[in-house]
């Protein structure tokens, strides 16, 4: 396990008491670096979305743990947010949530000359993700082929 890997497998395991607390949900941590400076970021949802309270009411409590447990070498910026609108699936969780409803799939390398693919999430495996298209066909992606897969949304 890389030190990222571990820096927010922590993080997720402290975080969990406090959401389920206030029965919030954790969509994603992520520790990242940018701009010359390290981000550690915690993704919260709830049924009918997070508001700004919710996210400072975590972040203020996670803060003192974090501060408590010091497990993160680096001097970081530490972040609580909505997952927003454009969140990609990436858990299990995301992907039964999304059964039913229209996705958007960009591959990495062109399929039959286009590498943007809307359809209805049918299925899904460890390995591929099966949707509907407008016109009632079935395509099966590989995840491995897959650079971003995320609810459709129109505006």
């Amino acid at each position: 396990m890389s030190k990222k890997e571990m820096y927010e497998a922590k993080t997720e395991a402290l975080l969990q008491p406090i959401l389920d607390k206030y029965n919030f949900e954790l969509v994603d941590v992520e520790y990242v670096k940018e701009g010359g400076s390290w981000y550690l970021r915690a993704y919260i949802d709830k049924e009918g979305g997070i508001t700004v309270d919710d996210c400072e009411v975590v972040s203020r409590e996670a803060n003192e743990l974090l501060d408590e447990q010091d497990y993160i070498e680096d001097s970081y910026i530490f972040e609580v947010s909505s997952p927003g609108l454009g969140r990609p699936l990436k858990k299990e969780k995301d992907y039964i949530r999304s059964m039913g409803k229209e996705l958007e799939i960009r591959t990495y390398r062109a399929i039959d000359k286009q590498k943007e693919f809307y359809g209805i999430l049918k299925a899904y495996d460890a390995d591929s993700v099966t949707i509907e298209d407008e016109n009632g066909n079935e395509m099966k992606f590989q995840k491995s082929d897959i650079a971003l897969i995320r609810l459709a949304f129109d505006f």
